[in-house]
């Protein structure tokens, strides 16, 4: 295998191009500690080893249990490893329900803070505010304070997670903007003028749940996503590779500025994530996959 493309996320951050998401090392739910916390830890190490360098995410994840678990695994961390995390959501119970959007300023410091102090860092290499729902503050304000923490020091690069173009063209107006993180893969593509906008503007374009087969709205990946599935098979079988390594790779092609960040509790399905940086879609295999949007 020959060296992997890096991709550089705000001015010094040299990554691969494919990610770790983190929010599956909690609880059922999301919600809570990691059942097997050395399970977990040593997962973690393992991916590290396996060539993770950007592990993403949030205060919300738990809350606060997967940022407690990284630092617990993986610190004193490798020079090389970039740790991104989320502050702007929170979630007071295992039910969905519970879960709200905050953007007041002092409460976004705060949440800087303590992520850093939960990670083990002075200063957070990525900090996305986590959505652009929030009505306690205008957004202006939002992306402002995390700005003035980045003067302070406390966040080395600011990005944006679930925003709408016209934000991210408001945050701009305010600071750089490093990375933009939305739902995006095979089956969802409305995010796709926001993809355009991120990395017109020179910023990294980060999809979750980058493998789905699950379009908008849709409770499980059958009813529709099928026909996809019936599309990706064939390609899959003819470069000896899965499902999920041909929508991981079929991102690639977006853009040289696309990162997904699949999440994954297994090391075989992470090196198989990983891997998928090695294929190579021919033109008429990357037309086929782009006419399922049509």
């Amino acid at each position: 295998m020959t060296e992997r493309t890096k991709i550089t996320v705000g001015a010094s951050l040299k990554v691969g191009r494919i990610g770790y998401g983190s929010m599956r090392l909690t609880g059922p739910g999301l919600f809570g500690d990691y059942p097997d916390r050395e399970a977990g830890k040593k997962f973690l190490r393992e991916a590290v080893e396996a060539g993770v360098d950007l592990i993403d995410t949030a205060d919300v994840y738990g809350p606060h249990t997967a940022e407690a678990l990284i630092r617990e695994a993986l610190h004193p961390y490798p020079e090389h490893l970039v740790i991104a995390t989320k502050g702007g959501l929170v979630r007071s119970g295992p039910d969905l329900s519970t879960i709200g959007y905050i953007g007041n300023p002092q409460y976004l410091r705060q949440s800087v803070v303590l992520s850093a102090r939960r990670l083990g860092v002075e200063q957070i290499d990525l900090y996305y505010l986590h959505t652009g729902r929030a009505t306690d503050a205008s957004f202006a304000d939002q992306v402002g304070t995390l700005a003035e923490l980045r003067k302070k020091g406390l966040i080395k690069n600011i990005g944006l997670s679930n925003v709408t173009v016209e934000q991210l063209r408001e945050a701009r107006e305010i600071t750089d903007i490093a990375a933009v993180t939305a739902h995006y893969n095979v089956a969802a593509r409305h995010e796709q003028p926001l993809l355009d906008a991120a990395v017109g503007g020179g910023a990294v374009f980060v999809p979750w749940q980058p493998v789905s087969l699950t379009a908008p709205g849709d409770s499980t990946d059958t009813n529709g996503p099928e026909a996809i599935a019936a599309v990706l098979s064939p390609i899959a079988e003819a470069h000896g590779a899965t499902v999920p390594q041909i929508t991981l790779a079929w991102l690639l092609t977006r853009s040289p500025s696309v990162l997904p960040v699949p999440a994954t509790t297994t090391i075989g399905h992470l090196r198989e994530n990983l891997d998928a940086q090695d294929l190579v879609l021919t033109p008429e295999e990357i037309s086929t996959i782009d006419a399922l949007a049509q």
